[in-house]
């Protein structure tokens, strides 16, 4: 019968795609493209300017730290005896740590400081009665050596801490304004899979360019959770440990720094650490240091625009740089320009992406990403591919800090360490593997990962990492103030003279995490 006309199947959908198409679909995406374009651009920016601070620092001599601020070793004082080193407080918190705990413990009694002016705490969550048993042992050990060490348990897991530095101290005593010391991360499994050669590559620039030029311009950067040494009257100040985000670590640093304290970033001094091994407990991690710095920025953005003890330019650099285009922007525009609006305007070519923002800004961001592992320059591609999988879970984590939405804003998931399981056992025989075996586990992890993920343009990564985890403690006052730990408060009191720094410690294969 003429007058009917009858569309069914693929015609169907391509006359809805072809009405919707112009009205909707194209105004859509080219203000997905303006706002991508835009993201990117800021990120450039970001990277250029940390990368000239940093030639600049290294060109001008500008990071010798001891032409910054004044260093002298601690001198012995013959009447004053011991007295003249500062108490130091070392504490190491476990939850299940069976395969590192013995390493750990060891680490911090082996630490070169007068025996009376030193405690040890064990700060034990772990779930497993054996393991329990087993790291209480451990410190009875110690103790029987003469070490002053305690085996401690808390109530509750409100809180998570600890962290490592000896030559830092120095700069804590004669420098009054310091309220931090940070020195640098060192892999000790970075070779184990290429899983582990992405981690190192985007880590060390973290610690190469952006702890080092947030040091060198504003005396303010992330605390990494470990490694650091903090001086006791400015967590004080500041209020002490607050477990309202998952990077605890990181809302100390910015309260501390509002305060008016400074920050120093030693990256000669390097901390042992471990990376995680497999895909889950990485995606775990990533979800975290995605989450948390999201929720804090929400929490804290007020605080600190309204600020009045420090510079206006600080706290522009907080808000924008630090926290904005470092914790949210290189998350985003990671995933949504390069793994969905890229490959989506192969479907709509009335859309025109320019070459700058395809391709010259992504490839640059990359190459100054390189910098801080030439020796994984080769690794490149392999990374682009790992950190766009990455993003997708990033930009999820993100969204989730920033409308805390669902429970999972407060996750906190135990991020498994190995410790001397990832090295050969003593008295194996040591045999070199062929470089093909890492490839071909590394690769075939990488690429299944990468299968679901919108690879097919050019992809780039510029995720920045800040925080790690770890528990410090204040004080007796800030502890009670807190409701952190009850089982050690009677400790800390008994601690004379602990009113001027704070000392965690891990120095040998493994940062603890609880």
């Amino acid at each position: 019968m003429e007058g009917f006309y009858s569309v069914t199947g693929d015609g169907l959908l391509g006359t809805m795609w072809e009405q919707v198409r112009a009205p909707l679909i194209v105004p859509f995406m080219k203000a997905m493209v303006t706002m991508c374009l835009a993201m990117s651009i800021m990120l450039f920016v970001e990277r250029v300017y940390m990368g000239i601070v940093i030639v600049v620092v290294k060109l001008m001599k500008f990071n010798k730290l001891e032409k910054r601020y004044k260093w002298e070793s601690i001198k012995e004082d013959l009447e004053m005896g011991n007295s003249a080193y500062p108490m130091v407080l070392v504490q190491i918190p476990m939850y299940n740590e069976k395969e590192v705990y013995q390493l750990s413990i060891g680490a911090a009694c082996g630490l070169s400081w007068p025996s009376d002016r030193i405690i040890i705490q064990v700060l034990d969550d772990s779930t497993d009665p054996v393991i329990k048993d087993l790291v209480e042992l451990e410190c009875k050990r110690w103790a029987g050596k003469g070490i002053n060490i305690k085996y401690e348990i808390r109530d509750n897991r409100n809180g998570y801490k600890a962290d490592y530095s000896w030559r830092t101290i120095p700069f804590l005593t004669h420098n009054p304004e310091l309220a931090l010391v940070q020195a640098r991360w060192k892999f000790v499994n970075s070779d184990e899979c290429l899983m582990t050669r992405m981690q190192e590559m985007s880590l060390d620039y973290h610690f190469t360019v952006e702890q080092e030029a947030g040091s060198a311009t504003h005396a303010f950067f992330g605390f990494n959770g470990t490694a650091g040494v903090w001086r006791i009257s400015a967590l004080n100040e500041a209020g002490g440990w607050k477990d309202r985000t998952t990077v605890e670590d990181m809302d100390l640093a910015v309260r501390v720094s509002l305060k008016g304290w400074k920050f120093v970033y030693v990256g000669d001094v390097k901390v042992k650490n471990e990376l995680p091994s497999t895909f889950n407990a990485y995606r775990y991690q990533q979800h975290r240091w995605s989450c948390g710095p999201a929720n804090l920025f929400k929490k804290m953005i007020i605080e600190i625009a309204t600020n009045k003890k420090v510079r206006f330019w600080k706290k522009l650099y907080v808000i924008y740089n630090f926290f904005f285009v470092r914790k949210i922007v290189a998350h985003l525009v990671t995933f949504i320009f390069y793994c969905v609006v890229l490959p989506a305007t192969v479907l709509v070519p009335e859309v025109q992406v320019p070459k700058w923002g395809a391709i010259y800004i992504p490839s640059i961001v990359t190459l100054l990403n390189a910098v801080g592992t030439p020796r994984s320059f080769h690794l490149l591609v392999f990374w682009i591919l790992f950190e766009n999988v990455m993003s997708l879970h990033r930009t999820k984590g993100t969204f989730i800090g920033l409308f805390e939405a669902g429970t999972r804003v407060n996750e906190w998931v135990v991020t498994k360490k190995l410790g001397d399981a990832v090295k050969p056992k003593a008295g194996a025989k040591a045999t070199k593997k062929p470089r093909i075996q890492i490839w071909e586990r590394s690769l075939r992890d990488c690429i299944s990962s990468c299968v679901g993920a919108m690879t097919s343009r050019l992809g780039t990564t510029i995720s920045t990492y800040t925080s790690s985890y770890s528990l410090s403690l204040s004080s007796s006052q800030d502890l009670a103030t807190l409701a952190f730990w009850p089982p050690i408060l009677e400790t800390i009191s008994s601690l004379q003279g602990l009113d001027q720094f704070n000392l965690g410690a891990y120095v040998e294969v493994v940062c603890f995490v609880v």
